[in-house]
């Protein structure tokens, strides 16, 4: 019996591997933000980590109880304000079906860069209030976390990590200054587009040309917005000599919410890992009243639509044209809106306040996604394989619709111009050519063979970085380097000088030469 017990425990030891459970501090970025960084706490949770999550008293998204995290609650203000950006949101929409003047639009943009600049102003006073708090400081040091784990989207979690001297894993598209691998890795603008130009990689002369423009003109306003902020945080707390991005820069681990069935292939580094779509898993059986509603819809299928949590109802008159088209067509239609039903609302339309948006795409009778252009609904589409109709409203929306039209899987329409007619042609155009769908279906299947599913490769590379202690061997240190010695224009600067010593002194020997012959000519005359 003791032998059996005994082999019974090897067995165990051998085949079920050994929980380490590490401590991970997340400082997160609010709003939909939230929903991505869920998934890695949980799945972070399910492998036996202990996850502390930082949060406002205000938080928008992020729940003070849960059992799968323990939180510490900051009673100031984040300034994540819903109310303001729904009434942004709404704005953008009455400016834009308007046809305002490029003055309104530029109104508008000005707006939103001070909501932006007050946004950072907010996390730094929440930062500012973390590290002023001496007990809650000490309770940070006497925790002991193996690393951070933050949203580049704002500097919070940054600075924490320094200040606490913690390695620091990225959960990333967006940093402060825009794309994140634009801080990180070479970004060559001749084939690189910076998002959100809506440009693709194969640009020409004037392409390029506006991707450099745009390029300038949107870091110098990134550093207006933010710089100001984090510029006075990092002097007070590390030093004037410390360059707040420069933290940015120095992070062990950029875990890259993209894949490259989204994004166009560009160079990268060996920190950066990519798990775009790590949120996708195969769908659940639908509740049983869109259950049943699905497969009324017979041979013809079901179209869903969402715009997002930011975009829960629309305007009535457009709301109308909506429900207008989808009354016309032989498809069921499952609309998520949180509007006033609108007053042409066709028998084939349900509307819902919440949908099961992976399930209900992950169903054989979803023929057609009409979407914002959100990444997380964009990967769940690509996982799935069903084709797009956009409707960007916002933000990156237009520009992520944009690669999926230069990939061939989404029809995308300009809210501006958007009425029945137009909306339901674009519908009908992807549901009728075929093209649509097998393009989407072929990234689906790239997107799909991995050997590794991509959030199995992000939950592996944060605890890689909590057992060695950060990941500096794959740390680049180029962004040390100024400017001119990045470009090497110093070196450039230095070999044209001396080819130009040296061209200068064969033309002064050329002319001595010259000069010495003419000398023995005379001479000899």
């Amino acid at each position: 019996m003791f032998l059996s017990l005994a082999s019974i425990l090897s067995f165990l030891a051998v085949f079920i591997p050994v929980a380490h459970g590490g401590k991970v501090l997340v400082f997160p970025h609010d709003g939909s933000h939230w929903v991505n960084m869920r998934v890695l706490v949980e799945e972070l949770h399910l492998q036996g980590h202990n996850v502390t999550v930082i949060r406002n008293a205000d938080s928008w998204y992020i729940s003070e109880t849960s059992p799968h995290y323990s939180t510490i609650t900051v009673d100031v203000d984040g300034g994540g304000n819903e109310e303001f950006f729904r009434a942004f949101v709404s704005e953008v929409i009455k400016i834009k079906r308007s046809k305002g003047s490029a003055w309104s639009r530029f109104a508008l943009d000005m707006e939103l860069k001070d909501k932006f600049y007050e946004l950072h102003k907010k996390i730094c006073e929440v930062v500012v209030f973390i590290f002023e708090n001496k007990d809650l400081m000490k309770s940070l040091n006497d925790a002991k976390y193996d690393a951070v784990l933050t949203d580049p989207a704002n500097g919070g979690g940054v600075m924490l990590a320094h200040y606490l001297g913690l390695p620091l894993v990225f959960n990333a598209r967006w940093t402060v200054h825009g794309e994140a691998h634009f801080a990180i890795a070479p970004s060559p603008l001749s084939y690189v587009p910076l998002p959100p130009s809506e440009l693709t990689d194969r640009m020409t002369f004037f392409e390029r040309l506006q991707n450099i423009l745009f390029y300038t003109m949107r870091m110098h306003l990134y550093k207006q917005i933010v710089g100001p902020h984090y510029s006075a945080l990092s002097s007070r707390y590390f030093g004037s000599d410390v360059d707040y991005f420069s933290l940015f820069q120095a992070a062990d681990l950029w875990l890259m919410r993209v894949d490259f069935v989204f994004e166009f292939p560009r160079p990268t580094m060996p920190n950066v890992i990519y798990m775009g779509g790590f949120q996708c898993k195969p769908a659940k059986p639908l509740p049983q009243h869109l259950e049943e509603f699905v497969q009324s819809s017979g041979e013809h299928g079901v179209i869903i639509m969402s715009l997002g949590t930011l975009i829960g109802e629309l305007p009535h008159d457009l709301a109308d044209e909506i429900a207008a088209a989808f009354s016309e067509l032989p498809q069921k239609v499952i609309w998520r809106y949180k509007g006033d039903k609108p007053a042409i609302l066709g028998n084939n339309t349900l509307l819902i306040n919440w949908m099961p948006q992976n399930d209900l795409l992950g169903h054989p009778s979803i023929k057609l996604f009409v979407s914002h252009g959100g990444t997380n609904g964009i990967y769940e589409a690509i996982y799935h394989g069903v084709p797009i109709v956009g409707i960007p409203i916002v933000f990156d929306q237009a520009d992520n619709l944009s690669r999926m039209r230069a990939k061939g899987v989404a029809k995308v329409l300009d809210v501006s111009d958007l009425d029945r007619k137009i909306f339901k042609n674009a519908i009908q155009e992807v549901l009728n050519e075929p093209s649509y769908t097998t393009n989407m279906q072929g990234l689906s299947r790239l997107h799909r063979d991995q050997l590794v599913k991509p959030l199995d490769r992000a939950v592996f590379w944060i605890e890689f970085v909590m057992r060695h202690k950060g990941a500096a061997h794959l740390k680049t240190e180029s962004y040390k380097l100024p400017w001119y010695s990045y470009h090497s224009l110093d070196v450039i600067l230095f070999l044209l000088t001396n080819a130009l010593l040296i061209v200068l002194f064969f033309v002064m020997l050329v002319r001595f030469c010259f000069r010495l012959c003419l000398k023995k000519k005379e001479k000899s005359d």
